[in-house]
C-alpha cells in the first residue's frame, strides 16, 4: 500500500534546567493510506510528543525537533516554513487533542470554533461555514446539531465535547487524523461509541488515523497496525493481530498480562515505573523492570530488528 506518512529516525528533545529530555528518540513509523496505526504505552513514553511533532506544535523553547524526517505524501514537513505548515495543519493533517474541555475555548460557541477552521481552509463565508459545522456535528451523531452550535463547551457532556473535537478535526476532510487518547475520562459506553464513530467516519471520509492510547482494547477495536512505545522509543511494531497473538517484547507481554481477564485472581502488574528521561540508564531502558534482563541489556542498547515478516522488536532476547 502507498505510505501516506513515513517517519524516519525522529528525535524530539526538551532542554530543561535538569538536563535534556529525549521525549522522542529515534522513532521510525509508516502509516498507509486508509489505515489506522495504534500507538500504545504508559504515560510518559512519548506518544503525545510524537503527535505534536507531526503537527509541528512542539513549544520552542524548550522543545525542538533535533533530527529526522516526517514525510507526508512525499514532503518532509520538518523542513517546511511555518506559513507552509499552517496551510497543512487542520486541512491535510488534523488532531483530536486529549482533553476537549481544555482544548475548546470556553468563551466561544462550539459552532464558531468549528467554523473558524472551515473558513480559513475552505474559504467559505461565515454562514456557509456554520452550515458546514452543523453538517459535521450531525455526521458525528450530535443530537439537535442546529441548536448545539450555539452552546458553549461547559454546557455539554464529556462525550458531546469529544464529538465536537472530532467534528472539528474532520471538518476539512483531512487525509491524516491524529487522535490523542480520544476516549480518556469517558465511561465505557461512550468510549465504544467514539471508537465506532471514528471507524465509521474513517471509512466514509477515507482518512488515515494515528490512534494514541494506553488502552489495548482500543487498539484491538480500531487499528490495523500497532506500535508499542517505551521511554521515547518504539520497542515493538507489527500488525495488530500479531501484537495480540504473539507479543514479543517483555514490556508488551507485561501490558497484555495487565489486562483484567474476568476470571478473578490477582491482576499482574509491571513492576517499577517508566525511567526518568533526564537520566536514562545505559543499555535497554526497560532493564530495571524486565523479568528477562541479561548482562548485555545493561551494557548495550538493542536496535529494532525484524523477528518475522512485518514484526519488529527491540530486545536482546531476539538477536
Amino acid at each position: 500500500m502507498h505510505p501516506l506518512l513515513e517517519i524516519k529516525d525522529l528525535k524530539t528533545y526538551f532542554e530543561t534546567e535538569n538536563g535534556t529530555v529525549r521525549a522522542v528518540d529515534g522513532v521510525d513509523l509508516i502509516v498507509n493510506e486508509g489505515d489506522t496505526l495504534g500507538v500504545v504505552g504508559e504515560s510518559g513514553c512519548g506518544k503525545t510528543v510524537l503527535a505534536l511533532s507531526i503537527m509541528r506544535l512542539i513549544p520552542t523553547p524548550p522543545g525542538r525537533i533535533v533530527s529526522g524526517e516526517i514525510i507526508f505524501d512525499g514532503t518532509d514537513i520538518v523542513r517546511l516554513k511555518e506559513n507552509e505548515m499552517r496551510s497543512l495543519r487542520g486541512k491535510e493533517i488534523s488532531m483530536i487533542f486529549q482533553e476537549p474541555m481544555t482544548s475548546l475555548n470556553p468563551v466561544f460557541r462550539v459552532g464558531d470554533q468549528i467554523a473558524e477552521a472551515i473558513r480559513q481552509h475552505l474559504g467559505l463565508s461565515r454562514e456557509g461555514a456554520l452550515e458546514r459545522a452543523v453538517e459535521m456535528l450531525g455526521l458525528v451523531g450530535m443530537p439537535s446539531p442546529k441548536e448545539r452550535i450555539r452552546d458553549y463547551p461547559h454546557q455539554m457532556s464529556g462525550g458531546m465535547r469529544q464529538r465536537v473535537m472530532i467534528a472539528m478535526a474532520l471538518s476539512c476532510n483531512p487525509r491524516l487524523m491524529l487522535a490523542d487518547e480520544p476516549t480518556t475520562a469517558l465511561d465505557v459506553t461512550i468510549q465504544a461509541q467514539i471508537i465506532e464513530l471514528i471507524n465509521k467516519l474513517k471509512g466514509e471520509v477515507g482518512t488515515s488515523v494515528i490512534m494514541i492510547t494506553h488502552d489495548l482494547g482500543v487498539i484491538a477495536e480500531a487499528a490495523q497496525n500497532a506500535c508499542v512505545m517505551y521511554a521515547g522509543k518504539v520497542v515493538e511494531y507489527c500488525h495488530v493481530v500479531g501484537l495480540f497473538s504473539s507479543p514479543l517484547h517483555p514490556y508488551t507481554v507485561g501490558l497484555m498480562e495487565s489486562i483484567p481477564s474476568g476470571e478473578g485472581g490477582y491482576l499482574k502488574t509491571i513492576r517499577g515505573a517508566v525511567p526518568n528521561l533526564y537520566e536514562l540508564p545505559s543499555g535497554c531502558s526497560f532493564q530495571d523492570r524486565c523479568p528477562d534482563v541479561m548482562k548485555i541489556c545493561r551494557e548495550k542498547e538493542p536496535q529494532l530488528a525484524e523477528k518475522s515478516p512485518g514484526h519488529q522488536v527491540r530486545c536482546w532476547k531476539y538477536v
